[in-house]
């Protein structure tokens, strides 16, 4: 328990958000770094383990302070510091190794004995931190939903501002109500009782006016020579329908006569609901949506090599204004 207790301690306090090293500690740090290339490891130690007492310092500040420190006291054999600073850095990293191309093959398993000495640790240590990746990634989508969520509703308001109420009064007449095929349903909106209306009565008109036609082209007309006395004769002019053509004519009568008493009883009956459904007016409410307004543009800045016109006042002593031109 005491262990870890320990290990969530040292987690908090390398767990604040790293700030950047200023100038003075990243020349120390290359300072370090030059000396412990140059052997100089007692230096190094001394000077590491003074730096990592201080404050402000970034993780990955404290894992350098820690690397140098801890190879330099493993240089000069003393394990104890060695494996203090190596553990303080895997608790800082628990991913850190040291490169075996850069670093002598007892220093790499000196570091890596440390890592399965503290293998629970360093499991510990990585769950900690995917759950601080995990919250830290949750909290920048829910920052990134909600401002998308703003963004929308400043979009909508904007919107909404520049949206306008349009009436418009409509006057019908009453007269428009007489005319014939369904002009009285279109005035009033009604398009399907309209074009119901205008289809009947022009198909009865077509037939009457057919059936009137083909009825008259039956009649035929002659003309006959009757003797009236004797050596005196009078021109009949005789005009109707063939006897032979009688069925026939009777037949285009019937649909003329038919077809045109149900032309007007469609008329009337238009003229009927046309005014049942009569408004002398119609009001339409519809909400637009006017565009947004421009972006404000400035003035371009005057071009110096222009030539102008400048007043400068006269010279002291002196009444009037000067009047120069500059190029």
């Amino acid at each position: 328990m005491t262990l870890l207790l320990q290990v969530v301690l040292l987690w908090a306090g390398a767990a604040p958000a790293p700030q950047p090293a200023d100038e003075a500690l990243r020349a120390d740090l290359a300072a370090l770094s030059t000396a412990y290339d140059y052997g100089r490891y007692a230096e190094v130690l001394s000077r590491a383990d003074a730096r990592i007492d201080g404050v402000g310092l970034d993780a990955a500040t404290l894992v350098e302070l820690h690397k140098l420190a801890g190879l330099s006291a493993f240089n000069l054999h003393r394990l104890d510091e060695a494996e203090r600073h190596v553990a303080a850095l895997l608790r800082l990293d628990p991913d850190f190794s040291l490169d075996p191309f850069v670093y002598p093959p007892p220093a790499v398993a000196f570091v890596e004995k440390q890592r399965r000495a503290m293998a629970a640790e360093m499991e510990f240590l990585r769950e900690q931190r995917r759950q601080r990746e995990a919250a830290a990634k949750a909290a920048a989508e829910e920052r990134a939903a909600l401002a998308r969520q703003t963004e929308q509703q400043r979009k909508a308001l904007e919107e909404m501002s520049r949206q306008i109420t349009v009436r418009t009064v409509e006057k019908h007449s009453v007269l428009v109500n007489f005319v014939p095929f369904g002009a009285g349903q279109f005035q009033e909106g009604r398009v399907g009782a309209g074009i119901g209306f205008a289809v009947a009565e022009g198909v009865l008109a077509v037939v009457s006016i057919v059936g009137y036609f083909v009825y008259g082209s039956l009649i035929t007309t002659r003309t006959l020579q009757v003797d009236t006395f004797p050596g005196t004769t009078q021109t009949i002019v005789q005009t109707g329908i063939p006897a032979s053509l009688a069925g026939e004519a009777q037949t285009w009568r019937t649909v003329k006569v038919t077809s045109g008493i149900g032309f007007y009883a469609v008329y009337v009956a238009g003229v009927l609901d046309a005014l049942m459904h009569y408004q002398a007016e119609v009001v339409r409410t519809q909400v637009e949506t006017l565009p947004p307004p421009p972006a404000p543009t400035s003035a371009p800045p005057p071009d110096p090599s222009a030539p102008r016109v400048e007043l400068a006042p006269a010279p002291h002593g002196s009444v009037g204004l000067g009047l120069g031109m500059r190029f």
